[in-house]
Order: structure tokens, then sequence, then C-alpha cells
């Protein structure tokens, strides 16, 4: 992994950390699943009438808009509406890595080396730092439901690699396009038509602007720039390396509320977020598979059979 792509994935990072804060105003107006329909669908309308389909196989595009669009947020926001509060589940969905690496390991054969498998060990007992600071926070049931959402972003890294895009941009924009629908259905479901038409009928009202902007926030930054180029990476290198990543957003994630929210994180939360940063430097920065030259003294030495 080259340092330029680790730069943008702690670029990726920090913007879906932010992001909780984002959806943190946005949920002060919207009802949660209209909210997840509605950011992915003021990208899906421009996308449909003006971007070429990617050409990739239409079951793994499902399979990304299925996994990262619909699993993860369903999950997310039941749990967030269950009473999981948005720091603890920016911290626990990111599971996600491990269960990214996993999958890549059963599914992809991709192998973990045991220095990689420190490192994501590091950075697990990092989130675990941070949990048990907030162990009193949140009952059993959110929590599950949250690594439910964190397995389905898993399933959507998986597809989106097997999609091996040519244009990951053109990926993301279309992945847009699965959730809105199925995410409007749960919505009339759950949450009913009451509350969406409330929503909707003083979205341009003043106390509604934070709403808006989080949901500008959370279209175009995090999903289109974040997701593009979380997409991108996920393409140019193995998914054990970039999904340690993900696992910086909590850390992200809090720092921005301090900031913007006036939320100060406690000791406990700063101590396990320099240990989750450790071990995400560990797992894809301080050890990298040296390539091997092949010889022309000896033919049976290719560029093919050195190290990935």
């Amino acid at each position: 992994m080259t340092t330029r792509d680790r730069l943008l994935a702690v670029l990726v990072a920090v913007l879906w950390g932010v992001n909780f804060v984002a959806l943190h105003l946005s949920l002060e107006h919207f009802p949660p699943f209209f909210l997840v329909a509605l950011r992915f669908a003021v990208i899906a309308l421009p996308t449909v009438l003006f971007v070429k389909r990617p050409g990739v196989p239409l079951k793994w595009l499902l399979g990304y808009g299925l996994g990262f669009g619909i699993l993860q947020f369903a999950f997310l926001f039941a749990a967030m509406d269950a009473g999981m509060p948005p720091g603890l589940a920016s911290l626990v969905l990111q599971a996600s890595a491990p269960f990214t690496v996993v999958l890549a390991a059963v599914w992809l054969r991709e192998r973990l080396t045991a220095v990689q498998g420190v490192g994501i060990a590091v950075a697990v007992a990092g989130l675990g730092i941070i949990a048990a600071e907030r162990a009193g926070v949140s009952a059993l049931l959110p929590v599950v439901l949250t690594l439910c959402g964190a397995l389905g972003w898993a399933f959507g890294n998986i597809c989106s690699r097997q999609a091996k895009p040519e244009n990951p941009l053109r990926l993301t924009l279309w992945m847009s396009v699965v959730p809105p629908l199925p995410m409007l259905a749960l919505s009339l479901l759950v949450e009913g038509p009451d509350r969406i038409g409330e929503s909707l009928a003083t979205a341009f009202t003043p106390e509604a602007v934070p709403a808006l902007i989080g949901l500008a926030y959370t279209a175009l930054l995090a999903t289109v720039v974040g997701t593009g180029i979380w997409t991108a990476l996920m393409k140019r290198n193995p998914s054990s390396r970039v999904a340690p990543f993900s696992m910086l957003v909590p850390v992200a994630g809090f720092t921005s509320a301090w900031l913007i929210l006036g939320d100060v994180p406690a000791l406990g939360d700063l101590l396990g977020g320099a240990v989750v940063v450790a071990g995400v430097f560990i797992a894809t920065v301080a050890w990298r598979p040296r390539r091997r030259i092949p010889s022309s003294l000896d033919p049976e030495e290719s560029p093919t059979a050195t190290a990935a």
C-alpha cells in the first residue's frame, strides 16, 4: 500500500468520522430510515439521468448496494432508534474491519500475515478500551444491531473489491441507486407516512437548516467523496490492508464531536483512540512484504512469481 493510498484512507476515516456529527444534526429533524432513503436518493436521481452505469457484473453492484447501503444503515439506524448513542455507534460499527479481513480470507483467499493480525488485534483492543469507557451507555440489543450493520458493511467491501471497476466513482454513484426504494419502503412500514410527511413539510424552515447541512455533507462528502475513494482503494489494494483504516473512524468521530458539539471525550476514549492508531499503523504501515527482484540468471524466476 503506497503512502498516497494510506493518506487517502486516513482522509476517508476523517470524512466518515465527521459524518456522525452530520448524522446527529440530520436525525434531529428526519426519521432515521427515511433519512437513509433521502441520503441515497439525492445521489441516485442525477446518477440515473447523467452517469453511465459502470461496466461491472450486476451481482457485485447489487451486492455492494445491499451490504454498504441497505444492511449497514438499516441495522445502524435501528440500533440508534433502540438507544445506541452516535459516538458508541461510530465505535462498534468499526467491527467491519475485522469482519472484512475474515470474509476476505474465507471468500477471496487473501492471506493474513501474523503482523497484520497483531495490528488488527491491537486496534480491536483500542476499540475495547473505548467500549469499556462507555459500557453503561447502551444495552445489548443496540450493540448487536450495530454489529450486524458492521457485517453488512464488510459484505459491501468484499463486493466492491470483486467488482473491480475501471471507474470507482461511477460504481459508488450507481451503488447509491440500490438503497432508496427498499429503505423508503422500510420507512413507510416502521416510521409511517405521517412522520415522513411532517419532516418534508418543515424541511425548509430555519430550524431545519442544520439538518439540511448535515444531509448535504452525508450525501456529497461522506458518500460520493469518501466512499468513492474507499472503493478505489479496495480496487488497488488487498482488503486486509485497507479495512483496518476504518477503525480510525471513531477517533475522528469523537474528535469532531468534541470540537463541533462540545462533547468532551473521556480519558479512556483518548487512550483507546491512541491504541487504535497504533494498531492501524502496525497492520498497514509498519510491515510491508519485500518484493523479490527476479534475476536474469535464473530462468525460473519471473515477475509473476513475486510477492503481491
